[in-house]
């Protein structure tokens, strides 16, 4: 079966969905104590948080969590359902100025800051809605997936850019709990550099991967986000 070129696919059950987030050591460990993302007064709510489903997303984004000091824990942040759903109602698309497609503001050519946040404002365009560029707006763009090994696939994965305007908010009430997967990510990276020949579903029985699944949005949502309909690609 053909991957839709835009889709939501997480790990999730039949509460609540999987997103992640890299930090440094210091706010990831507190969260992990606490289990609270603001336990350490390292991080900050005055700038925007994005946060990804994608498991090889986070890989990509992170280094595996090698990439910089920043970025060295990984977090797996478990949401509720209706609170993820809640949070895309609040969306709007940011989008490339020349060509249409979705803009990658976070990534090469954006540097994350020690909370794991991006400060690249540029090049930045927000498709038209209403209500479009308000501050308590949640960004959605839809990045190119990459694969487990980091390869860049045809279809797209979403990025959710949480503002500072509610990022208080998500951080108290938002998320129900905190799981530091650092070492599930360098033990995949370990297995990959000493048997490149390894299979995916090797990985998954390994519990190194997750299943990610397709995560139905209402249809309005699919349209708004322009996975469905004229403008999927």
């Amino acid at each position: 079966m053909t991957t839709p070129f835009r889709q939501v696919r997480a790990d999730y059950d039949d509460e609540t969905i999987t997103v992640y987030q890299a930090y440094n050591h210091a706010i990831a460990s507190a969260a992990v104590a606490e289990q609270k993302l603001n336990a350490s007064p390292e991080f900050l709510t005055t700038r925007m948080t994005w946060i990804k489903p994608s498991w090889a997303w986070m890989l990509y984004r992170s280094g595996y969590s090698y990439k910089d000091p920043g970025q060295e824990r990984i977090l797996a942040l478990k949401m509720k359902h209706d609170t993820f759903i809640n949070l895309l109602e609040r969306a709007v698309l940011t989008i490339h100025d020349r060509d249409g497609t979705m803009a990658n503001m976070e990534g090469e050519s954006s540097p994350a800051l020690s909370d794991g946040t991006s400060n690249n404002t540029s090049r930045r365009v927000r498709h038209t809605v209403a209500g479009a560029g308000k501050s308590s707006d949640v960004k959605v763009q839809w990045d190119p997936e990459r694969s487990i090994r980091l390869h860049k696939l045809e279809y797209r994965s979403i990025q959710i850019g949480i503002p500072k305007a509610i990022s208080s908010d998500w951080v108290e009430h938002m998320i129900v709990k905190i799981e530091d997967v650092t070492d599930k990510a360098r033990r995949l990276k370990q297995v990959l550099d000493d048997n490149p020949d390894v299979t995916d579903e090797e990985l998954i029985q390994l519990g190194l991967v997750p299943t990610e699944k397709p995560f139905e949005l209402p249809e309005r949502l699919q349209i708004s986000l322009r996975m469905v309909g004229d403008h999927t690609k």
